[in-house]
C-alpha cells in the first residue's frame, strides 16, 4: 500500500490538533511527496520532545505514517539544535510544532525494538 503524501499528511495532522483543542504550527515545509516529517512537542514548562520518522524495520506494511521518540522532556533548545543538524543533511523534511501542556501529540508510534 503506498503511503500518503507528506503535504496532504501534515495538512489532515494541523486538523486533528487544531479539533482537539490543541496548538500546532506548520514551522518547515519539506518536500510534498516524500519529505520525513518531525514532530517537536513543547509541554510549555522548559521542556520538550521531538517525534520522527520510525525506522522501515519497525513500520508494518499498511502505509501509515510511524513516528518513533527522537528526544524526549529535553530543553527546548536541544530540539532546535537537533532539528537544525537534521536539516543540514536532509532539507526536505518537515517540521510541526505542537504546543501542549499535557504532551499530547496524536502521533501513532513505531511498537520497540526489542
Amino acid at each position: 500500500m503506498s503511503r500518503l503524501r507528506s503535504d496532504f499528511w501534515v495538512s489532515a495532522y494541523l486538523r486533528r490538533c487544531g479539533v482537539e483543542g490543541v496548538e500546532a504550527a506548520l514551522r518547515r515545509r519539506g518536500a510534498a511527496e516524500a519529505g520525513a516529517i518531525f514532530v517537536k512537542v513543547d509541554r510549555l514548562d522548559g521542556t520538550a520532545s521531538l517525534y520522527g520518522p520510525a525506522p522501515q524495520s519497525l513500520v508494518d506494511d499498511s502505509g501509515e505514517r510511524r513516528f518513533t521518540p527522537v528526544l524526549q522532556d529535553v530543553m527546548p533548545l536541544d530540539v532546535e539544535d537537533k532539528v537544525r543538524r537534521e536539516t543540514s543533511f536532509d532539507p526536505d523534511l518537515w517540521l510541526v510544532e505542537v504546543d501542549d501542556r499535557q504532551g499530547r501529540h496524536f502521533l501513532d508510534l513505531a511498537p520497540e525494538a526489542g
